[in-house]
């Protein structure tokens, strides 16, 4: 679905307080976590304005974004073992 909203709280919400505390304790996973909503937000507005890039583009940032998504979430499940 176009323009859908994939932001981490949005895609985990059982997470929230983790990524909350991981947020303001880790540098390293708030950075993380800035570039995806970042990149998550960007992707959405493109799609809302009928992507106005290439096809090649827009599927490298969506690349992106899975993959921080997948390491985001590997950090997610280490906190809560």
């Amino acid at each position: 679905m176009l323009g859908e909203n994939h932001s981490l709280n949005n895609d985990f919400p059982e997470y929230k307080e983790v990524i909350s505390t991981l947020s303001k304790n880790d540098d390293r996973f708030a950075e993380k976590a800035k570039k995806y909503n970042d990149l998550d937000k960007e992707i959405r507005v493109l799609e809302l304005k009928d992507a106005p890039i290439d096809d090649e583009s827009m599927h490298q940032m969506k690349h992106d974004r899975a993959v921080l998504k997948d390491l985001i979430y590997q950090r997610l499940l280490s906190e809560t073992k």
